[in-house]
């Protein structure tokens, strides 16, 4: 089990079929949460915090799982700003040939990832996450539309990258008389990439989720930071600096 250090907020930890061997775990089991699972879940955790001083206690956590190989997947552990990020979107699979190998490899019942692993892999870590989650979250009354609104008053912004202006285009027409918060749009010259910075605005939390939804359909997910969006402002053109979306929909 191999752990690198993004950055503060982020970690990747590698496991191979050896590393699951180990410890007695099968894919089949992991969907189930079995102790060994959690067990193993407990480890990367301790050995991140002893080796890079990562420490996620009470702290909700985004956990993507890229398989690289019939061997190999590696996680991708995410500290997230406040906990109802975490309902927009868990987890993505990405599988990192960008080619299906569920034939060129035979099933083999000791492999800990056969065809099936990505789906199952996701199930018990979104297990784990939630009851970690439930665990660390403070008891508090339940009110009324506390499924629309963020515990700690913040407005949520997301930011998504994508190729080609006229992806900007079709979301502000799939958006439009939907979507009435502020957002922007930027074109990094080096790379030639295009970023869309939407905020939550008015929108309660389900209603900003089903924007999410949309716009990361056709496009890529990117982790937002005030500064990364001020470097923007400085460094790359300004295609529109409000109502971006809103503004493509009227063209």
């Amino acid at each position: 089990m191999r752990i690198e250090k993004v950055n503060e907020n982020q970690i990747r930890c590698t496991l191979t079929r050896e590393d699951l061997a180990s410890r007695h775990i099968k894919l089949s089991e992991l969907a189930y949460g079995s102790d060994n699972a959690k067990s193993l879940f407990r480890d990367m955790m301790h050995q991140a915090a002893v080796e890079h001083g990562f420490e996620a206690d009470d702290i909700p956590l985004m956990i993507e799982a890229i398989p690289l190989s019939s061997e190999t997947i590696m996680l991708i552990i995410t500290k997230v700003e406040s906990p109802e990020e975490l309902d927009t979107r868990f987890s993505n699979f990405t599988d990192a040939s960008g080619e299906d190998d569920s034939e060129e490899t035979a099933y083999d019942g000791d492999n800990p990832f056969e065809q099936d692993r990505s789906k199952e892999i996701l199930e018990l870590f979104e297990q784990i996450r939630r009851e970690k989650e439930k665990s660390a979250a403070p008891k508090k009354e339940s009110s009324s539309d506390a499924s629309d609104s963020s515990p700690s008053g913040k407005q949520l912004t997301k930011m998504f990258s994508f190729q080609e202006l006229d992806t900007a285009f079709h979301l502000a027409g799939l958006l439009k008389d939907f979507y009435t918060g502020d957002n922007a749009l930027y074109k990094n010259p080096k790379t030639n990439l295009y970023y869309l910075v939407i905020r939550q605005g008015a929108h309660s939390l389900s209603e900003f989720h089903k924007i999410y939804n949309t716009v990361s359909e056709y496009t890529r997910s990117e982790n937002y930071t005030p500064g990364l969006e001020a470097f923007y402002k400085e460094h790359c053109k300004i295609i529109l600096a409000e109502k971006a979306l809103q503004k493509l929909s009227d063209i």
